[in-house]
């Protein structure tokens, strides 16, 4: 056990008694992460969140040790754990897979658990997935003794309620968030005070490509919508064509720069939101260290863990819920591969389908799946007879409702299979049409 690196007093009238207790778990990262085993699983505090310097620790502890799992969301910065010369001293297991540990997973050195974000802290809560470690992230606490979990709180906070250690990097750059998102000194086992700059974001640049998408999904989008969307292209391409409506509002597992326009312009305003009318809710952010001292307490904004946030029945809560997700491919009869090329995983299933089905059962609500036309150069097409194979569905036939390209729209709910596939060819690209209309023919789709 480390011991702390320095000591305080008992509490006066002007130092809470939290602050004694804080003082005493403050310890260095080499000595907090001395509490690592063979064995452990340990959990990592995702997106921009990540706590570079408690990971840098785990990893000086880690040839040390042998068979400790490592569980995360997407992740940004180095997993070094997911390396070939770590095998046997760790392993990692992607909840959502990002760019840093894809390789890993595709050569069988990491796995992969397919699983809606909004039932991900279920793994933790009910002990299907106990963790020994939760290395988090988060601000200096505030005068009651709160620490905000600050740019994230998705999963992190069911992983800190069931931890063994919850090992904490306290940061001055880290914003205080409002809503659901908080832990109290008291859970924390070791302090790790730091003050490197949080990971950032660049945005994405908007290509033709990326607009013409935008502009046919913000057609769809009526004045006091709610929204869900991601990061990216498309995403901020939605965001462009919006700035004449009025009174919309947020929903989503995320948001990224974009929305601060809007928000500043008057756009955004929540006010005529069914759910939370006022507020912009989320579960994280991925941006710049704008975005972040945008949402730093900020009453307008308020995060909340993947299970209230991603729940289907409390999404379709939001009347006139618009939800904007993406694919990597979608078959002529509207089945949606959005995690993996093939065989290999690329992603996860991440919020889509949560999303998906909440905005299907909003009043008035319009679920999107926007996507480009074609891959590599527009060699290769993404509306195809059939997915690839391996490649996992995703969101069924039976849950998708508008799909978009660059080419237009098309509404495949409540459609044949014949209706679909014609629907669909007409806004694939128009290299490929001949040859997915002689294909849907000979397989009598058409």
């Amino acid at each position: 056990m480390p011991e702390a690196s320095h000591q305080a007093g008992p509490a006066t009238d002007r130092q809470p008694r939290w602050a004694a207790r804080y003082a005493e778990k403050c310890v260095t990262a080499d000595e907090a992460l001395s509490v690592l085993e063979s064995g452990m699983r340990v959990y990592i505090h995702p997106g921009c969140a990540v706590p570079e310097t408690l990971v840098e620790a785990m990893m000086r502890r880690g040839k040390e040790v042998e068979d400790v799992e490592i569980e995360h969301l997407m992740m940004f910065g180095k997993a070094p754990y997911a390396e070939p010369e770590w095998e046997g001293h760790s392993r990692h297991r992607s909840l959502f897979t990002g760019k840093n540990v894809r390789q890993a997973v595709r050569e069988g050195r990491a796995d992969y658990t397919p699983r809606f974000l909004s039932e991900v802290p279920g793994l933790f809560l009910n002990g299907q997935l106990p963790l020994d470690i939760a290395l988090i992230h988060v601000s200096r606490p505030d005068e009651h003794g709160f620490c905000s979990y600050g740019v994230g709180v998705e999963c992190t906070q069911a992983a800190a309620q069931t931890a063994r250690y919850v090992i904490a990097q306290i940061n001055d750059h880290m914003p205080r968030v409002h809503g659901d998102n908080f832990i109290h000194v008291n859970r924390l086992d070791y302090v790790v005070e730091d003050d490197r700059p949080i990971v950032e974001l660049p945005r994405v640049r908007i290509s033709e490509q990326h607009a013409k998408i935008g502009h046919y999904v913000a057609e769809l989008i009526e004045d006091g919508a709610t929204l869900q969307l991601g990061i990216g292209g498309i995403p901020d391409a939605v965001l462009h064509y919006l700035k004449d409506r009025k009174d919309l509002g947020l929903h989503s597992e995320m948001f990224s720069d974009g929305l601060v326009e809007l928000v500043e312009a008057g756009v955004i305003t929540g006010r005529k939101k069914t759910l939370h009318p006022g507020k912009v809710v989320a579960r994280f952010v991925l941006g710049s260290r704008e975005l972040f001292d945008f949402i730093d307490d900020n009453p307008l904004v308020e995060f909340h863990p993947s299970d209230y946030v991603n729940d289907p029945f409390i999404i379709a809560k939001n009347e006139k819920m618009v939800a904007i997700n993406s694919a990597i491919q979608v078959d002529l009869t509207g089945q949606v591969c959005s995690d993996s090329m093939g065989y290999h995983v690329y992603s996860g299933i991440g919020g889509q389908v949560d999303f998906m089905r909440g905005a299907a059962r909003s009043k008035g609500g319009v679920p999107v799946l926007a996507l480009p036309s074609t891959a590599r150069d527009d060699t290769i097409s993404r509306i195809v007879l059939h997915l690839d194979e391996g490649a996992g569905v995703v969101t069924s036939r039976g849950d998708v409702h508008w799909l978009v390209t660059e080419y237009g729209r098309a509404y495949l709910h409540g459609k044949s299979v014949r209706e679909r596939a014609r629907a669909l060819i007409d806004i694939a690209h128009p290299s490929f049409r001949e040859q997915l209309e002689r294909e849907a023919t000979e397989r009598h789709l058409l």
